[in-house]
Order: structure tokens, then sequence, then C-alpha cells
């Protein structure tokens, strides 16, 4: 299963991060709109993705509670429509989730500047681990640096966390 290192913090604005990531030539990889639909299952989340009409369906597992927020993924691309409809007959639908999502790159790590329906707007940092977990966390520690984000403002859950307790 491919890993992640992942961050996320709530923002106000996108402004002064978007400033940086245009002085550290991040490469601008477009505009995402995203439809997040997670499904009850026994272990770990999954969810189908409608992203500019493409659909796949991931699955994840991420240690929340830890220092560091690792994640292991794996997903399914589909080349046609449906997935929605098919998968509604099987799972339970948690939440659905919806965003737009700005997404940049920078040394293997997938910066998201998301506008989330109902949450507002969040930095996400998905650094991949290529050679070695130690390497993910240098090049991690340094876009964090670059970024001039406060580690301790990270928010330990996902948008479908946050979306369920907002629902409570």
């Amino acid at each position: 299963m491919p890993t992640n290192l992942e961050l996320k913090i709530k923002l106000k604005s996108f402004r002064k991060t978007k400033e940086i990531l245009n002085r550290i030539d991040a490469e601008d990889r477009g505009i995402l709109n995203q439809k997040d639909i997670y499904y009850s299952v026994p272990q770990g989340l999954l969810k189908l993705r409608i992203e500019n009409g493409k659909e796949s369906l991931v699955y994840y597992n991420r240690e929340e509670k830890g220092k560091t927020r690792w994640s292991e993924y794996d997903y399914l691309k589909f080349l046609d429509s449906g997935g929605e409809e098919f998968f509604k007959k099987i799972f339970k639908i948690e939440v659905t989730v919806q965003k737009r999502r700005e997404l940049h790159y920078y040394d293997d790590t997938r910066i998201h500047l998301d506008n989330v329906k109902s949450l507002g707007n969040f930095l996400e940092l998905e650094t991949l681990v290529i050679n070695g977990k130690t390497d993910a966390q240098i090049r991690f520690k340094k876009i964090i640096e670059l970024l001039n984000l406060n580690t301790e403002d990270q928010i330990r859950k996902s948008y479908r966390d946050l979306l369920l307790e907002s629902e409570d």
C-alpha cells in the first residue's frame, strides 16, 4: 500500500499560502471539484471520490492520535460513471463531503487548499513516502517550514469526522 505523511490545518484565507507557493515555484495542478461519499466499513475508511466527473474508490487507514499522521491507502480508478448508484446498493452511506480543491505539488508533497462545504477553508499536506519514512519526514518538515505552518494547529480528523461531529 502507498503511504503518505499528512497534515491538516484550518485557514481563514488562502492568500498568504498562495503567495508562498508562488514564491517557491510549487507546481499548480489546477482546480478539483470533489465529492467524497464515505461508506460504513468495519475497519479503516472507504470512500467513492467523484473528481471533475471521474470516479475512484479509495480505502485508507490513518493513525489520528499519534504524533505524526501516517496514512496507508489503496485506490481503484473507474473509467465509467455509475459508482455512486452501484455502491449505495451495497454500503450504508455515512456522510458526503463536497469540496473545491486547489492542488499544488512541491518536492513529492501534494498541497491542497480546500474549501469544504459546511466546514470552511483548510490546507492539507500529503508527503509521499518514496525513499523511506525518514526521507518523507525530512521533506515534510521542509514544506511545513516553507509555508510557516504551526503544527500545533493541526486537526487530527478527516473531513468525514468533522462533518459527522457537526451533525451531532
